[in-house]
């Protein structure tokens, strides 16, 4: 199976910017993803970063309907089957292997492969990708990247990834071939330890107030 492309871009360009989180219980990750979605964020990305991640993620997807529940950091075919099992709405990595593409193409979740550099890009077209996570964006070249990149593989649309924050988001809105943004911005973690989910909401609509050119 190739990519769900069409679902993919479904869930990426519902909003300008998804979270990417990670979060210490499953009564944090369910009061996080009901704070970001009131603000206009329904797609979220639980990173597999912590040992609650799991629990969090299927008690999100069973307990907040109005977000769509992504999970992210996924490096290994039992981490994607794990995932699909609880329910999970995507699945996200920061790169890709074979193994992991042969998770994917038995499943009909959504997968989101990361590559960084036109010879990973070249890789995964050829493996039926054409929507794909750009990680670590800022770190490789970010927006000056993609830019460049563009007309070599105009097939190709990202979700860069990596350092991206209100101070850079624009330069990435401004290219045709970003769908949408990932950042941790939104969901700052000093504001997620207090619990101060009305400021985590007031973020969230923020960016989702942003406008892309993708």
């Amino acid at each position: 199976m190739a990519q769900n492309k069409t679902r993919l871009l479904e869930i990426l360009k519902g909003q300008p910017v998804v979270p990417v989180v990670a979060v210490e219980t499953a009564e944090e990750g369910v009061q996080l993803a009901r704070a970001l979605a009131a603000g206009g964020l329904r797609s979220i990305e639980v990173t597999l970063r912590t040992p609650a991640a799991l629990e969090a993620i299927a008690a999100i997807c069973d307990e907040v309907p109005e977000a769509i529940c992504g999970a992210g950091t996924i490096l290994t075919p039992k981490q994607f089957e794990a995932v699909e099992r609880i329910g999970v709405q995507y699945v996200v990595s920061p790169g890709a292997t074979m193994e992991l593409l042969d998770a994917a193409k038995d499943s009909d979740v959504p997968f989101l492969p990361g590559a960084a550099t036109p010879s990973e890009m070249m890789a995964m077209m050829q493996e039926g990708y054409e929507v794909l996570k750009f990680f670590p964006a800022e770190q490789v070249g970010g927006a000056k990247l993609l830019k460049s990149i563009a007309p070599v593989f105009p097939a190709l649309r990202f979700c860069p990834t990596g350092g991206i924050s209100m101070d850079n988001v624009g330069s990435y809105f401004a290219l045709p071939n970003v769908v949408c943004v990932g950042g941790s911005w939104v969901a700052p973690k000093d504001m997620v330890a207090s619990g101060d989910w009305a400021g985590i909401t007031q973020l969230a609509k923020e960016a989702s107030a942003l406008q892309r050119k993708g």
